[in-house]
């Protein structure tokens, strides 16, 4: 298993996950985008071929951003959870900025999604959300950090140090005068029966992986 607190892309290669899908939608296109922690730049990819869009992203990890660049895609190493970072970029300099489920492994969440407001005129955020109800099962009735949204992980070597719900985050963008302009929730057996309609329904308890668009 790839330590996320510390990814190495030397061997990888592209990939797609859920999430990518509904942020290409939602991208208008020829868009000018920034992905933070965007990884081996395999959103950017796709954002780019689906909808020719302008891209860069920020990634901590050097090799995801050689990866990057080896595949023309540009990227630079930075931490994302800096205001340095993002010194040399105006207000409103991109369409979008995005951040797929990373929010919740920066030790300053706060600072991230206040300069994806400012440099951006629209916000794509992710993450898992922790309120999940299988996560308050293993808390009531185990009582240990619930594992089910740590994916595989344990309390010791995951990267996913800021755990927030669905409800967190709207409360967060209450604070923050970010308005949520649409959302998308992955219940579990996402497209068999009716879970979907319940995850996008009672999302702070039956989401398992929320995406918002915020402006």
């Amino acid at each position: 298993m790839n330590d996320n607190r510390n990814y190495d892309y030397t061997d990888g290669k592209f990939s797609e996950r859920n999430e990518y899908q509904v942020i290409a939608d939602w991208v208008t296109p020829g868009a000018k985008v920034i992905d933070l922690a965007c990884g081996n730049g395999s959103l950017m990819k796709l954002l780019q071929e689906r909808k020719q869009v302008e891209c860069e992203g920020l990634e901590l990890a050097p090799t995801g951003v050689e990866f990057c660049l080896r595949h023309g895609l540009k990227a630079r190493v930075a931490p994302i959870d800096l205001a340095e970072s993002y010194a040399d970029y105006a207000d409103d300099q991109f369409d979008y900025a995005v951040c797929n489920v990373t929010v919740q492994m920066v030790a300053y969440p706060e600072v991230l999604l206040d300069q994806m407001k400012r440099i951006a005129k629209r916000q794509i955020v992710s993450f898992p959300n922790f309120g999940y109800i299988t996560n308050r099962f293993d808390l009531l009735f185990r009582g240990r950090m619930p594992r089910p949204m740590i994916f595989g992980y344990d309390w010791y070597s995951t990267g996913h140090i800021h755990h927030l719900s669905v409800g967190d985050f709207r409360g967060f963008c209450r604070e923050r005068q970010m308005t949520i302009t649409r959302e998308h929730h992955y219940g579990p057996a996402l497209g068999k029966g009716r879970w979907p309609v319940v995850a996008q329904a009672w999302s702070n308890m039956f989401s398992i992986v929320a995406v918002f668009e915020c402006v």
